[in-house]
């Protein structure tokens, strides 16, 4: 137990001094992170001071902020009054990383950056300084940070694991945000017990009587705020005396009230002052004076703040003021009438010329009815904040604009916007909130089009909706003829994916694709591509493939095009083309630090990868892919992973957390009857059961997937089930039905350029057929160009391995069941690698036991750092890519070495791609 962290303003809080120490202790090895949670002044403040003075005596740099409840805070003010005093080492970062932190701090100008880029910058300044010297980050009120500070801390404080840095966070009890989702440790701070309140009480409450000391004893409730307080307002000539407050009221109202007793006693003068400083973000004393000069009519000195330094309401040095609690701030704003807030604000705002964007927030709040002039600066003001970073502060910017707007349309126009910037973050609820706010005002045709669009983002999907798919192309073509292609293709591509997610009938594919082909002057837009793939997947897909062939990866720049052609070219069946598109945007996602567009990429690739036989990716993509649609609050998409992951299972021969996880998908996707999931619940389902050694159970299952009446149908997804449906087939003697299921996707074969269908076929064919006939389909299955597709030519030839022996030619057996086997292996496809291993034996070859694939020992994300660091990446390298310090990353390497037997990076790849 450390005896170094006290104080005499802790009574009680032992166990709480004893778990900070241990992580200050603890930091050279183990960073770490907490947070501490409990209600207005129960001694999360005095908890972080002591930690911060233990940290300070142990070397440490400590860095603190403290959240202020105030309208006018710049996007990521917290962040960069923390970091201001390490902001020098900002040199030693990546160039994209430093020139987006100093961008979001408006110390230098650039593009504008990811949120999540400069979350990283911060991650990796603070570890940049903290191989010097251990690192303490404090920041109190947690709740009140500026949205942006709040959510680039919440991702530093999941990520300190394995660099020098401890986190600690002060919440308010009943405040949740970024930071408390994280799932990160909470200390949850209650009360003193009666002893150590009756000793803090010796203290504060000298000269009150044994009465009195009983009633604030019973009031305080163990809150050491109020033992402190609580004393002085009852020694106070103040009418809100302790007697004089009622006991219904809540701890932190009685807390305010003792506080307010203090406020009325002082000068009108230093009223001001206060005042000022409670609706002023900045607590720089000279501009609080100025301010409080102009809102008074005369000049105001610092002597106008001794009497509340005096009182005990503030803490006072020659630069700045700060409040003595919280409490305080929202005591005063509460005291004071609308109308002298409504004047601070303006006071303010007349001495900030030469910070237009805090001069235009503080003008917001001085005025109360329309204000267009105000409008129109803070419109303005939403670019300033989304060049800095935050596309948070710009939805409050236009929201505050909206309000303030005179003329409807306009007012409308903002809060559409608004709703656009919100679809960024992936946040339905506040979407649909602005377009409810919208739709009262008097739009534009091509306004509503776009408020159309806007709610058609989140609402992708309803089965067999034909007429809102109409309706879509209606407004699309409407849009068009006011000469708005963007906002058309927009539209449409939203009608294409209710087609895509669920069964919208022939007419209305076909009117989404003869719309989006009959405009004009749009080239070969991506979303034109994807429109028309994601619409007519099966009788678009030559043409759809051929404007693929035509964008070339190399050619395409833009993140966001690279995911719509990817989107495309698995739409039509086309996995190697489709993760050609997508991986290219994931480099490109990364080094911007999108991780909410980096989530849909990393999902979307997953079906393809699996058909490929990247196993090992997928799983990491999935987990990486799951873990960054929860940071980015975008859970939809991490529901969609579901399916993906039961089908993963499946391959890995884990039937029964496969037929789990199908279940929880089914419940999910089966409500809005939404195709393509359910399909791809069913192939987990089938693969499942075929891995399980069920054929029979197996091709019940994967049958539904080929019955057009079944809510599993889907047009293309149903073509990754080919293969094992014909497995499953040959396995449980059902043969005769699967053929006539293959009969029919034959005449699909000769409409579309689907390579999964034409692909998957091969091997249908050879295993369905007669035995004068196999051969020669076996070996034509095996001379196509299969070398992106190792998954399925191991697949086929293990089929033919087991038609050879079956046959008696048993030695020529041996060489297509060795080759599979050795591709199973490296995959991981322990069933089929099992079944390999079954026939060499009785082909009598004997097979050594395979050393366990490196996907196996190494989590998903071991594996994908192994892999990159196999392609020569150094730590920091790696560490950009992740989103992790190149010690995190270090830290990671020293654990995966030993798990793979080897000693050196040099020894990675070979490991990795032993066989």
């Amino acid at each position: 137990m450390s005896t170094e962290m006290t104080s005499a303003e802790l009574f009680g809080r032992r166990a709480e001094l004893d778990a900070l120490s241990g992580l200050i202790a603890r930091a050279p090895e183990q960073g770490d992170a907490i947070v501490l949670v409990g209600e207005a002044g129960i001694g999360k403040s005095s908890l972080l001071r002591a930690t911060a003075a233990h940290a300070r005596g142990r070397g440490f740099e400590v860095l603190q902020v403290t959240g202020m409840e105030v309208e006018a805070q710049l996007p990521f003010a917290a962040l960069h009054q923390l970091l201001r005093p390490i902001l020098g080492h900002a040199d030693n970062l990546p160039p994209v990383q430093r020139r987006a932190l100093l961008s979001a701090f408006g110390v230098e100008e650039g593009p504008p950056p990811d949120a999540f880029l400069i979350a990283l910058a911060v991650l990796n300044l603070l570890a940049e300084v903290a191989t010097g010297y251990p690192v303490a980050v404090l920041v109190d009120d947690v709740q009140w940070l500026d949205r942006p500070s709040h959510e680039g801390l919440a991702f530093v404080a999941r990520r300190v694991g394995s660099d020098p840095i401890v986190f600690v966070g002060g919440i308010r009890k009943g405040h949740t945000g970024p930071l408390t989702a994280m799932g990160l440790p909470e200390l949850n701070l209650g009360g003193l017990d009666d002893s150590a309140a009756r000793r803090l009480l010796d203290v504060t409450a000298t000269g009150l009587s044994a009465a009195d000391r009983i009633r604030i004893l019973r009031q305080a409730e163990g809150n050491p705020l109020a033992l402190v307080e609580l004393p002085s307002a009852l020694r106070s000539a103040s009418t809100l005396a302790v007697e004089s407050v009622p006991a219904h009221l809540p701890l932190n109202a009685r807390l305010e009230k003792a506080f307010v007793g203090r406020l009325t006693e002082l000068p009108q003068l230093t009223r001001d002052v206060l005042l000022i400083a409670s609706v002023d973000y900045e607590n720089t004393l000279p501009e609080i004076l100025a301010a409080a000069s102009v809102m008074s009519g005369r000049r105001v000195t610092v002597d106008a703040l001794d009497a509340a330094a005096g009182a005990g309401l503030i803490r006072l040095d020659e630069t700045s003021v700060a409040f003595r609690h919280p409490l305080v701030r929202s005591g005063v704003l509460q005291t004071e009438p609308v109308q002298r807030r409504l004047a601070a604000n303006a006071a303010l705002a007349e001495v900030l010329t030469d910070q237009p964007y805090r001069r235009t927030w503080h003008r917001a709040q001085a005025v109360v009815g329309p204000d267009d002039e105000v409008a129109d600066e803070l419109e303005e003001n939403h670019v300033i904040s989304v060049r800095r970073g935050s596309v948070t502060a710009a939805i409050s910017a236009l929201e505050r604009s909206a309000q303030l707007t005179g003329d409807s349309s306009v007012r409308g126009r903002r809060l559409l916007l608004a709703a656009e910037y919100a679809f960024e973050l992936g946040r339905a609820d506040l979407v649909d909130r602005l377009l409810g706010v919208a739709a009262r005002n008097a739009l534009s045709a091509l306004d509503r089009a776009r408020m159309e669009w806007l709610r058609e983002i989140f609402d992708d999907g309803v089965p067999g909706d034909a007429a809102r798919v109409l309706e879509l192309c209606d407004i699309a073509q409407r849009s068009a003829q006011a000469g708005d292609n963007d906002l058309a293709l927009n539209l449409l591509l939203g009608a294409a994916l209710r087609c895509w997610w669920a069964d919208t009938g022939p007419a209305a594919r076909a009117r989404v694709v003869t719309v989006t082909e009959g405009l004009d002057g749009v080239g070969h837009d991506p979303r034109l591509i994807a429109t028309i793939a994601v619409a007519e997947p099966v009788l678009r897909s030559s043409r759809v493939a051929e404007m693929l062939s035509n964008a070339t990866v190399a050619a395409v720049t833009a993140p966001d095009s690279l995911r719509l052609l990817g989107m495309a070219a698995h739409a039509i069946g086309s996995p190697v083309v489709s993760l050609e598109f997508l991986d290219r945007a994931e480099t490109k996602l990364r080094g911007q630090g999108r991780l909410g567009l980096l989530s849909h990429v990393l999902t979307m690739g997953l079906v393809s990868r699996l058909e490929l036989g990247e196993w090992d990716r997928a799983v990491s993509a999935a987990e990486e892919g799951s873990h960054l649609a929860r940071e980015t609050g975008q859970l939809i998409w991490d529901t969609g992973t579901l399916s993906l992951r039961a089908i993963t299972a499946a391959l890995h021969g884990d039937n029964e957390r496969a037929q789990r996880l199908a279940g929880q998908a089914e419940e999910t996707a089966g409500g809005r009857r939404l195709n393509n999931l359910l399909a791809c619940v069913q192939l987990a389902r089938g693969i499942g059961w075929l891995s399980a050694g069920q054929p029979a159970r197996a091709y019940d299952e994967l049958r539904r997937l080929f019955d057009p009446r079944d809510p599993c149908y889907h047009a293309t997804e149903r073509f990754h089930g080919v293969m094992f449906l014909a497995e499953a087939a040959a396995r449980a003697e059902r043969g005769e039905d699967a053929a006539a299921v293959v009969a029919g996707l034959e005449e699909e074969a000769a409409v579309t350029s689907s390579t999964t269908l034409h692909v998957q076929l091969s091997y249908a064919r050879a295993v369905l057929a007669e035995d004068d006939q196999a051969e020669v389909l076996y070996t034509t299955a095996l001379a196509q160009d299969l070398i992106r597709w190792p998954w399925t030519k191991a697949r086929i030839e293990l089929a033919y391995g087991m038609w050879l022996r079956r046959q008696r030619r048993v030695a020529e057996s041996r060489v297509p069941l060795r080759t599979a086997l050795t591709t199973f292996d490296l995959i991981g496809a322990r069933t089929w690698g099992d079944q390999a291993r079954t026939e060499l034996r009785a082909a009598g070859e004997r097979t050594a036991s395979r050393e366990q694939s490196a996907g196996i020992v190494l989590s998903p994300q071991e594996l994908q750092i192994a892999r990159l660091a196999a392609d020569g990446l150094s730590n920091r390298e790696i560490g950009e890519r992740l989103y992790l310090s190149p010690r995190t990353v270090a830290s990671h390497l020293y654990r995966i070495f030993p798990k793979l037997d080897i000693t050196a990076r040099a020894q990675l790849a070979a490991r990795l791609n032993a066989v």
